[in-house]
């Protein structure tokens, strides 16, 4: 693409994946008026509800017919299936088109990613820190991005000026910081700050699977702890086990934390809570 294309979002965009995640893209970028936004989903009832619903102006279910055109294409898939979609079409993307994702995995996906594009595609590894337990075009949301943090993984083929746009996107959705760092990085990162709370959300609702009734005696906080256990089980277990050597040390880490708070009730120890307790807090107040 020519500098003039990056001056704003005057440019056609193309959404592959009309899931939460691609139909909330699509719905945020329209507020940037595009030159058009085009959809790519293998499911042609979910590409009619998208136009229907004015959230894409034409949709495809497959990639050949929206790609020639498209100067930023926007990877909403699960990792495997990015893959396979970019295998598969690596032969229909424009000259100087910038393709960015919203996966949250990176080590490995982005290497496979600029291996199987042409070399004069520009593949910038993006993760949107924002979601919801639904999924589906159904649960679409242009505000999603709204305060969230958009993570870059840029790598050394990137060029700037494309490094830039993503990060203006990412503004523009309303997303409120935009942070680089390297993909083995990032990785390391979300196993503690993404992976782990959901692995242990599922665990505490597994653990209770035998209580009956068990909605009489809930608050809030088995509320919150419990949130993200209403999961895409597809799509998790995909990045459980693409991430599986960061997160299994997470959960070691979390096993450790648990086990000093067993020790001091086995021991009863209430001063040894106390300042478990404490140390949480402070941690979490820092956290704002």
């Amino acid at each position: 693409m020519d500098d003039a294309g990056f001056s704003g979002f005057n440019m056609n965009i193309a959404v592959v994946g009309l899931g939460l995640m691609g139909g909330s893209y699509a719905l945020a970028l329209r507020e940037l008026n595009p030159k058009a936004i085009s959809g790519v989903d293998r499911d042609q009832a979910v590409v009619d509800r998208a136009v229907e619903a004015g959230i894409i102006d034409r949709g495809f279910t497959c990639g050949n017919q929206a790609l020639p055109d498209a100067d930023l294409v926007i990877m909403a898939l699960y990792p495997k299936d990015m893959l396979d979609f970019l295998r598969e079409n690596a032969a229909f993307f424009k000259e100087g088109a910038v393709v960015t994702d919203a996966c949250g995995i990176k080590r490995g996906i982005i290497d496979q990613a600029g291996e199987l594009i042409p070399k004069n595609v520009d593949f910038v590894g993006g993760h949107p820190m924002a979601g919801k337990e639904k999924k589906g075009l159904q649960a679409a949301d242009k505000d999603l991005f709204k305060g969230t943090n958009y993570i870059l993984t840029p790598v050394e083929s990137n060029r700037k000026e494309n490094l830039e746009l993503v990060e203006r996107m990412a503004m523009a959705i309303g997303c409120r910081s935009v942070v680089s760092i390297s993909p083995q990085e990032h990785d390391r990162i979300v196993s503690l700050t993404s992976h782990l709370p959901h692995v242990i959300a599922v665990s505490l609702m597994n653990a209770c699977a035998s209580e009956n009734n068990l909605n009489l005696f809930t608050g809030g906080s088995f509320r919150d702890a419990t949130r993200v256990a209403e999961i895409n089980s597809t799509l998790w277990s995909q990045l459980f086990t693409l991430n599986s050597e960061n997160l299994l040390e997470e959960i070691e880490k979390f096993e450790e934390s648990m086990g000093r708070i067993k020790a001091a009730l086995i021991s009863e120890d209430r001063e040894a809570l106390g300042e478990l307790f404490a140390a949480a807090s402070r941690k979490k107040n820092n956290l704002a």
